[in-house]
């Protein structure tokens, strides 16, 4: 099912047996998941993969709120080229808020293409008109310099530091439904 479309992706809903590989291939790269996540969560294979997606699809699933993680796929050529996410922002103990926050994950050989800024720019206008939030936020770790200019040319503003969400220091952004 589809979330959305943009001029050269769709973002639409994991099937992990179809795209276990291409998502190993994304999350198995260690220069995607240095910012993401820690060694111990990346997936050693293909079947670790369809697990951590299958897991992910139920997890969404469980909250019929417009929220998730989707895959990114390249229209015309059906390669998943990365994730979008539009979700809850978790405390420092992984509990939900009322704060939601947009993201984006791209395979290695597709950085530098401009997909993380129209995937992130459509997922914050769903979050914002579809959702009816009236504000998104994106977190990014402080050295994550490509995921910063992405959030500069989304337009979000920056709002300095927080360890509000995932018991980390990060840089907090925000977009405003009147802007």
């Amino acid at each position: 099912m589809i979330i959305f479309e943009t001029q050269r992706l769709i973002a639409r809903y994991w099937e992990p047996n179809k795209d276990a590989e291409q998502a190993f291939r994304i999350y198995s790269h260690p220069e995607v998941t240095h910012f993401i996540r820690a060694p111990k969560d990346i997936p050693a294979n293909v079947d670790e993969q369809r697990d951590a997606l299958l897991k992910k699809c139920a997890e969404y699933s469980q909250f019929n709120d417009g929220t998730g993680s989707w895959a990114l796929e390249e229209k015309g050529t059906g390669v998943v080229v990365g994730s979008v996410i539009v979700k809850w922002l978790p405390d420092a103990d992984r509990v939900p808020t009322t704060d939601m926050e947009v993201g984006w994950h791209l395979g290695r050989e597709h950085w530098g293409r401009g997909f993380a800024t129209e995937a992130g720019t459509r997922a914050a206008r769903y979050a914002l008109e579809i959702l009816g939030q009236d504000v998104i936020y994106a977190v990014v770790r402080p050295a994550n310099e490509r995921s910063v200019r992405v959030t500069q040319r989304i337009g979000m503003q920056p709002r300095g530091t927080t360890d509000k969400y995932y018991g980390v220091e990060l840089l907090l952004f925000e977009l405003r439904a009147d802007k």
